[in-house]
């Protein structure tokens, strides 16, 4: 009977145990169940959260940037307004400076002043013209060279063929040099007249007078002169 009673007690509080634990393999079971459903919940919130924020955060920067760019953009337009209004402030006194440079007669006195270009050059051909003859020089032919429009201030070109002497054609080329308006000289071209003469045998006469050439030159000359249009 005691053996009995004590097999029964030892089987019971065996039982016991086992009871024991499984309740607590249940329950730890449970716990971790509602944590780990917990930290998902947790982790979806901070994912709906924190992605719009970043988004936001992405495109608050982007147009930072944009914006800063606008900004300097502006900055750079600004500042040359600036410099064109002041450049445009200073028009009227640089229109009257040069009126009055146009106007000045000293200043007119070293360009041909004619309403076109054809005019300017008749002035100088008539001019060019007058200082061969006034040398002592014979004028051969005259002739208005074209204008180049692009050049400025624009030149008219006049070519001239003179015979005379030596001296003649120093006198003409101080004249040039010396004329009102300016005048300069593009080209020149000399050729000389004189004959070589055959040799002859010595006789007792007086030998004949040097021929009346053998001084006696042709020379070409481009000159041009700068000419003052009405239009400035």
């Amino acid at each position: 009977m005691s053996s009995s009673t004590g097999s029964s007690s030892t089987g019971s509080n065996s039982s016991g145990h086992s009871r024991t634990a499984r309740s607590g393999t249940l329950i730890n079971s449970a716990v971790m169940g509602r944590l780990s459903q917990r930290q998902t919940c947790i982790a979806l919130l901070s994912a709906l959260v924190l992605l719009p924020l970043g988004l936001a955060l992405l495109i608050a920067l982007g147009w930072m940037s944009q914006l800063q760019t606008l900004e300097r953009g502006i900055q750079d337009d600004i500042d040359r307004l600036q410099r064109y209004q002041r450049l445009l402030a200073t028009l009227p006194a640089l229109q009257a400076e040069l009126e009055a440079e146009q106007a000045n007669d000293a200043f007119k006195a070293f360009y041909f002043d004619a309403d076109t270009p054809s005019i300017a050059g008749a002035q100088l051909q008539s001019q060019v013209q007058d200082m061969v003859r006034s040398a002592g020089a014979r004028p051969v032919s005259t002739q208005v060279l074209p204008t180049d429009e692009a050049e400025v201030p624009p030149r008219v070109r006049v070519r001239i063929q003179l015979q005379g002497t030596t001296d003649q054609l120093f006198d003409v080329l101080y004249r040039i040099e010396s004329a009102r308006p300016f005048l300069l000289i593009d080209q020149l071209s000399i050729r000389s007249q004189a004959r070589s003469s055959q040799p002859q045998r010595r006789r007792p006469i007086r030998s004949a007078p040097a021929p009346a050439n053998q001084d006696q030159l042709t020379v070409r000359l481009d000159i041009f002169g700068y000419f003052l249009s009405p239009s400035g």
